[in-house]
């Protein structure tokens, strides 16, 4: 047996249509497979008649990141978390910032990557120290079978399971990985359904649908959005996009991240410190407990303070943590809980 061939596992939530053709089950393309062809993702392919995974175990990028790099602000906060990746992604974003692994499948290039299991997964997370596995870099939904192995193996062992995720599994995926993950980190890329169509090859609403049943599920959500110039930076779209975050809960953190020109959006600028701090402004006025925007959008950008009495309770810079002002999850002037996972 090939090393390509040991990367190669049947796919879970999918089901045979008849005629050799497929039909996945695993996002919100739920994309229908003749014999012979991949799915929009480029790493899901039916073969005979059954869908396989060609990514399983076949890790492209891990490190011991810190976990504020995620970014996941209110997850063990100061700690780090054993990041993998396998290539593919089932969007095509004008703007994806790690767009050489995960648009290589879908540009005709060979899958690479070096074997891993999960076990040894597990196993180089509790090296490192790190409490967590995050899924990231790449859109985890496509190497699903890998990350639910390994997360299984991972909570066996008391650790936590994150996602960095587009949102775009179906409520199938998220209900079967649900007892293992315990913390999301979704991007929302836009309030409006031309942006998602035109510029990520994807709708919003299974975007929205999945937030929603994330939280339904009592996993830790905290929301992304890369604010890009003359694209979703103007005042109504990021109001929208403040205006649903809150709708999933005013504890729910939003991160508002600058873009830097990369792949099909080369010609643009960068986005400047007075939008940042505009959207910070924006997701503050709408009621959200936790806006962050990074240095780029004011000093206090990275910082966590208590929502009863405004001490600093976090001091971050860049993606570290360089102060921890807590009892566990609790203010120690007020006594006001802090959400999330400490």
């Amino acid at each position: 047996m090939s090393r390509y061939d040991e990367m190669i596992r049947e796919a879970q939530l999918y089901e045979k249509i008849g005629g050799d053709r497929v039909h996945c089950h695993l996002c919100s393309h739920y994309c229908r497979i003749d014999k012979g062809v991949r799915g929009l993702c480029g790493v899901r392919e039916n073969r005979g008649g059954m869908l396989q995974s060609l990514v399983y175990g076949a890790v492209i990028s891990e490190h011991a990141d810190p976990i504020e790099k995620k970014p996941l602000f209110h997850v063990y906060p100061g700690s780090t978390a054993y990041s993998l990746a396998t290539m593919g992604c089932n969007f095509r974003c004008d703007f994806c910032q790690n767009y050489q692994i995960s648009q290589a499948p879908r540009e005709g290039r060979a899958i690479a990557g070096h074997d891993m299991t999960p076990a040894a997964i597990v196993e180089q997370a509790i090296a490192c120290g790190s409490p967590t596995i995050a899924y990231t870099y790449t859109e985890p939904t496509i190497y699903f079978e890998f990350a639910y192995d390994t997360a299984r193996l991972a909570h066996a062992r008391g650790l936590k399971n994150v996602f960095v995720t587009n949102g775009y599994m179906t409520v199938e995926a998220i209900e079967m990985i649900a007892p293992f993950l315990d913390a999301a980190n979704v991007d929302l890329k836009s309030g409006r359904e031309e942006v998602y169509s035109a510029h990520c090859g994807g709708q919003l609403q299974p975007v929205l649908k999945s937030l929603r049943k994330l939280k339904e599920l009592g996993i830790w959500v905290e929301v992304t959005t890369l604010v890009v110039p003359a694209l979703n930076d103007q005042p109504e779209e990021l109001e929208r996009i403040a205006s649903f975050v809150h709708s999933l809960g005013a504890e729910t953190p939003w991160h508002i991240s600058r873009f830097y020109p990369r792949y099909k959006m080369t010609g643009k600028s960068p986005t400047s410190g007075e939008t940042l701090r505009r959207a910070r402004h924006i997701g503050k006025r709408t009621g959200l407990k936790y806006v962050y925007g990074g240095s780029s959008s004011g000093d206090d950008g990275e910082n966590t303070y208590c929502c009863g009495c405004g001490k600093l309770l976090i001091a971050r810079q860049g993606f570290y943590t360089r102060k921890l002002t807590l009892k566990k999850n609790v203010c120690p002037d007020c006594g006001t809980i802090l959400e999330g996972i400490f």
